[in-house]
């Protein structure tokens, strides 16, 4: 578990101090993680390693009712077996897995016992308002159960709480229902209704494969055509997606996600897809209309388009699969954004303030790059609170 003598600070150990006049107003400690997530749960793992004591030392603050980050929100056809891609927690692994089991139920589970394991004392729920600047170049991290003042903070709050939802004219026309991939509750819903999906990614085209067999009609849009990955999926093709997204971060732009330069596995289910004709794209519709959606004139259908009636598509739902924003709204008071809009951030770190570092955000937004970067945080964290050792 937690390897290496306790934390010391010029000499002495650091417990937990309360400051001002309320024993309730400040908490101090030296780092605080926000979100219990993958990025959140590996960064504290790597501080206990490295001699941080939990509430003594770091506080690890979440605002879910419970372990399993985003995964469990998921909706329950999301079973544990069409995951892809998902990596054990620092040392830790997740055997014996039902992969017919909800994935949100497997992988709550496994988070759960790895807080438990590794005595990572996660407080929620606890909702992170405003972080700021304190006193004596110390951070005030503002959050419904009180302030907490570190002097370096780990953020890991992810996406799920920031989906996005485009703007199309006629959008608040439109009679039936819309909803986001946040709040899918599964294919059954869907039974007899006519659904548009939008969006290319892989939310996208698991919803359409899962909704087509229930509902009457699917009609699938995107703004760019889908770019679907042959074969093996190897390491160095994995870098170079990463480089692709970590040069956006650096230049202080919005992160892509890494799907969008890696492409769409072509798997079974993907060809079946494309065989039968539910993974038809059309391109994005110019406007919504009370029972629909609609292109205009100009805008280039494909035949089957055409066929099916051109330039007007009947709906009663739109499932907009458009994926989600970074949620560092509570970071706006440190002023870090880029005018890119984006933060710009080397590694891990914030290169506007070197005590945050942002983990989880970029290239590093998946489940083994979230591992690896909460190590390097807490590498560079140790370097910031000792600088004699990083001297040595």
């Amino acid at each position: 578990m937690c390897r290496g003598p306790a934390r010391t600070v010029h000499g002495k150990i650091r417990g937990p101090r309360l400051v001002g006049r309320n024993v309730n107003d400040i908490r101090e400690v030296e780092v605080v993680v926000i979100g219990a997530g993958q990025a959140g749960l590996s960064s504290a793992y790597h501080l206990r390693r490295t001699g941080f004591e939990p509430d003594r030392d770091f506080a690890v603050l979440d605002h879910s009712p419970g372990p399993g980050g985003a995964w469990q929100f998921r909706w329950p056809s999301l079973t544990y077996g069409k995951v892809h891609g998902m990596h054990a927690l620092p040392g830790m692994e997740l055997t014996d897995a039902d992969p017919a089991r909800p994935s949100s139920e497997v992988i709550a589970a496994y988070f759960d016992r790895y807080e438990r394991t590794f005595g990572l004392r996660v407080r929620r729920p606890v909702d992170v308002r405003a972080v700021r600047e304190g006193a004596a170049g110390r951070l005030l991290v503002e959050t419904s159960d009180g302030t907490w003042s570190a002097r370096a903070l780990i953020n890991a709050t992810g996406t799920w709480d920031r989906p996005f939802w485009p703007r199309y004219p006629g959008q608040e026309t439109f009679l039936g229902l819309q909803l986001h991939t946040a709040q899918y509750p599964g294919p059954e819903a869907f039974a007899g209704q006519r659904v548009v999906v939008v969006g290319g990614g892989a939310s996208g085209t698991q919803h359409l494969l899962e909704i087509a067999p229930y509902a009457a009609s699917t009609t699938w849009v995107t703004r760019r055509p889908p770019v679907f990955r042959e074969g093996p999926f190897d390491e160095e093709a994995g870098r170079a997606a990463v480089a692709l997204v970590e040069e956006r971060v650096r230049q202080g732009l919005p992160p892509r996600s890494v799907v969008s330069v890696t492409g769409l596995p072509l798997n079974d289910a993907i060809r079946r897809g494309l065989a039968d004709g539910v993974l038809d794209r059309r391109p994005m519709f110019d406007r919504i209309t009370p029972d629909g959606v609609e292109w205009g004139r100009g805008s280039p259908l494909p035949e089957r388009g055409r066929e099916r009636g051109g330039r007007q598509v009947a709906a009663d739902v739109i499932l907009w699969a458009t994926g989600f924003r970074p949620a560092v709204d509570h970071l706006a008071p440190l002023r870090l954004r880029e005018p890119g809009g984006g933060i710009r951030v080397e590694g891990t770190r914030a290169v506007a303030d070197p005590r945050v570092h942002l983990v989880g955000y970029g290239p590093s937004a998946s489940t083994i790059g979230a591992n690896r970067a909460g190590r390097a945080a807490v590498r560079d964290i140790g370097r910031l609170l000792t600088p004699e050792q990083a001297a040595a």
